[in-house]
């Protein structure tokens, strides 16, 4: 089998027509590049030149071999440089999830500069709960997440990336509506509370009702869900009220009104909302890393 030394010293020969200008270019000496013909004619079964003193002429064979000897050299240049390139970071796939709220706010942003600063890195998105995630991360189905502070897993790292704080959520013609821009969690007394999951969104569901606790109301749960676009939509349809990231307000309906938490010193204390960038500390792929110092 014919190695790529071999065809390598066989194209520059091809292409200079000339022993001497072909060692000149691969930067050896003449006899050692006439070896390497030599045993890649007998490799082949083929004279590949007609040497003469006065002019080196490819043969039939020779004609035939050249453009596939390029191209062999073409992709193991490829190849080369592909390997490299994972290697360190620069291509490769990575799998990234995030909650409903981060594909709104981190999620751009990361792909922005994945686009500007790692362009040869495919990316697999995938929607998930925070629970979901981090069990992705434990399986290998998911290189990185973007989701909220929950108990983390043997082998699982975290670090926060950005902080929101939750805002009330109203039907746009609701009783409760006032003119300003904020409201107290005491006005939320009697309207039905559309609440997050205790199984798929504990941390929101943990922190709403903390936040009540410390304003002493008591709230009328009605209906649940796990991502906030599902819980707007409740509050769209007319079905009650809710607390959401103030993030959501980007892409809230049109006929749900906003408000901020009005409260006391410790409401304004708890009101902090967290997003994490959690990846497995064994990850042994480089783009993964790499794409980890993308983000703050």
């Amino acid at each position: 089998m014919f190695t790529l030394i071999q065809l390598q010293s066989f194209v520059a020969v091809a292409e200079e027509l000339h022993f001497g200008a072909a060692a000149e270019r691969l930067n050896m000496t003449q006899p050692p590049l006439s070896r390497q013909i030599q045993i890649l004619e007998r490799e082949v079964g083929s004279q590949l030149f007609d040497r003469s003193s006065r002019r080196v002429e490819l043969t039939a064979a020779g004609t035939v071999l050249l453009p596939s000897a390029r191209q062999i050299l073409d992709l193991a240049a490829k190849t080369e440089l592909d390997v490299r390139r994972v290697a360190n970071g620069s291509a490769g796939s990575v799998t990234i999830s995030y909650t409903a709220i981060a594909g709104q706010t981190a999620l751009p942003q990361l792909l922005r500069r994945t686009a500007e600063e790692q362009a040869g890195v495919s990316l697999v998105l995938r929607e998930l709960v925070s629970t979901d995630q981090m069990d992705g991360l434990v399986n290998g189905s998911v290189d990185i997440g973007l989701l909220r502070p929950i108990v983390v897993r043997p082998g699982v790292l975290t670090r926060p990336i950005m902080q929101d704080r939750l805002v009330i959520a109203t039907p746009a013609d609701s009783d409760i509506a006032v003119d300003g821009d904020s409201l107290p969690l005491s006005a939320l007394r009697d309207s039905p509370l559309m609440m997050y999951s205790t199984a798929e969104a504990r941390y929101f569901h943990d922190l709403v009702l903390r936040l009540f606790s410390s304003a002493d109301v008591h709230p009328r749960i009605t209906q649940y869900a796990s991502q906030v676009p599902a819980l707007l939509a409740f509050v769209q349809a007319g079905l009650g009220v809710s607390l959401v990231p103030a993030s959501a307000r980007s892409f809230a309906p049109a006929d749900v009104r906003f408000y901020e938490i009005e409260d006391s010193r410790t409401v304004r204390k708890l009101n902090r909302v967290e997003l994490d960038v959690a990846w497995n500390e064994n990850t042994s792929n480089p783009a993964v890393l790499k794409l980890l110092d993308l983000l703050p």
